[in-house]
């Protein structure tokens, strides 16, 4: 056994991998996938093996003629937080706006109080329900961001609580310190000081602690200025820290052009971009998420530019958005349909979304999202009898097998 070369393979397999300027879908059909210490080892025909499966591994697994695909990300949630929001639901179906609701005390302000009543342990077991229904399809990795606790203990509070996460779960945790995310009540009128509390203790709080990957901000009229986000950038690249940026979701602040400024990793809901947003993100190799749980739950009508991306090369990922505000959602293949059927994206540039391209939109591109040789050997096996299905079909989870790092969580 241990002259073997790889710890496991996988045959009679139809490989989704998802890899760049290969086939539709970097498809491999009657595939073959090595796994040697949590990594991919191999990958390619089964025909061009070095030699027998039973020779070259110590496990040999029949994949009875599936799809695997690399293991889906969601690249973009809140999902650490406290209540929900079920009657602004009802508010806005009554014909109140986001906005209004926002204005009135509601909307993020509402779960920043749940939030910060709730005990650290309390977030933990609220979390765990949408985090099982995301993995129970096939997502391995996660990102989670605060920005319900709006002050230094509450903030940390959160970020402590996604850490947990991804050390109790067979999934890997990015969190995203999103402390720009709006004005608590203790700051009305005073935005600037508020700012000055998130770059000067709240940021460097949480960095110092080990629980910041990354640096969020809402850049809108009923959040900060470009302004006032520039600070945050400055404060995070100070620390070495990338950035992203909730951009343009309910108007044009420039705010993919400042984000492209700071390389950001990504940029995020972005309906009103315009075409120099789109080139400046192109140019900095930034990603944009796409959000349409978000747009359809609040019945946006402008659509994201789907067709400048293309033109111009930006890479676009597709994520739930999940908050109790405005995208409650907890299947990331939904969001694959709704890409599709609302935002006329090809059921490939879905799927691309959910694997390569919200791998870099967190930073792991070189770690995940495809099926190639370094990378995690995490990938999912589908009972479908084509990529497209992932997309195409609704309220329904044909995943059938989870394998994070060389290792079956799941089916």
């Amino acid at each position: 056994m241990s002259g073997r070369r790889w710890d496991a393979i996988w045959l009679n397999a139809e490989l989704a991998t998802m890899a760049e300027g290969k086939a539709p879908y970097g498809a491999i059909k009657d595939g073959a996938l090595a796994v040697k210490d949590g990594t991919i080892a191999w990958v390619g025909r089964r025909a061009e093996l070095p030699g027998r499966a039973e020779a070259l591994a110590a496990a040999v697994h029949g994949a009875g003629g599936r799809w695997i695909t690399p293991a889906l990300i969601d690249c973009h949630t809140h999902i650490v937080h406290g209540g929900d929001r079920a009657r602004e639901f009802e508010l806005r179906l009554e014909g109140a706006s986001y906005e209004e609701i926002a204005r009135a005390g509601g909307g993020i302000r509402s779960t920043v109080a749940a939030t910060r009543a709730a005990s650290e342990e309390a977030l933990f077991q609220g979390a765990l329900p949408r985090l099982r229904a995301l993995m129970a399809e096939g997502v391995t990795t996660v990102e989670i961001k605060s920005g319900y606790g709006l002050d230094v203990a509450n903030e940390v509070k959160m970020l402590r609580v996604a850490r947990r996460l991804g050390r109790e779960l067979p999934l890997t945790v990015r969190a995203t310190f999103l402390g720009a995310h709006a004005l608590p009540p203790e700051f009305d009128g005073r935005p600037d000081d508020y700012i000055d509390l998130v770059c000067e203790k709240m940021l460097p709080k949480a960095a110092d602690a080990g629980l910041v990957d990354a640096v969020d901000a809402f850049c809108e009229g009923i959040g900060f200025t470009p302004q006032q986000t520039e600070r945050v950038f400055a404060a995070a690249r100070a620390r070495g820290l990338p950035v992203k940026l909730h951009a343009e979701q309910l108007s044009d602040l420039k705010g993919a052009v400042l984000a492209a400024r700071y390389g950001a990793l990504s940029a995020d809901h972005l309906e009103y971009v315009r075409a120099d947003g789109v080139k400046a993100m192109a140019k900095a190799g930034s990603v944009a998420v796409l959000l349409p749980g978000a747009f359809y739950f609040l019945r946006e009508t402008q659509l994201p530019p789907v067709a400048l991306f293309r033109k111009h090369g930006v890479p676009m990922a597709i994520a739930t958005d999940c908050n109790p505000g405005s995208a409650p959602v907890t299947s990331l293949l939904l969001m694959l349909n709704m890409a599709a059927t609302l935002f006329r994206l090809t059921p490939e540039e879905a799927l691309a979304g959910a694997t390569r391209n919200a791998a870099r939109a967190l930073g792991l591109a070189a770690e995940r999202g495809t099926l190639e040789v370094g990378k995690a050997a995490d990938f999912v096996l589908w009972d479908i009898a084509a990529p497209a299905a992932l997309a195409y079909r609704f309220g329904f989870n044909p995943c059938a097998k989870v394998v994070r790092n060389g290792a079956a969580v799941a089916g």
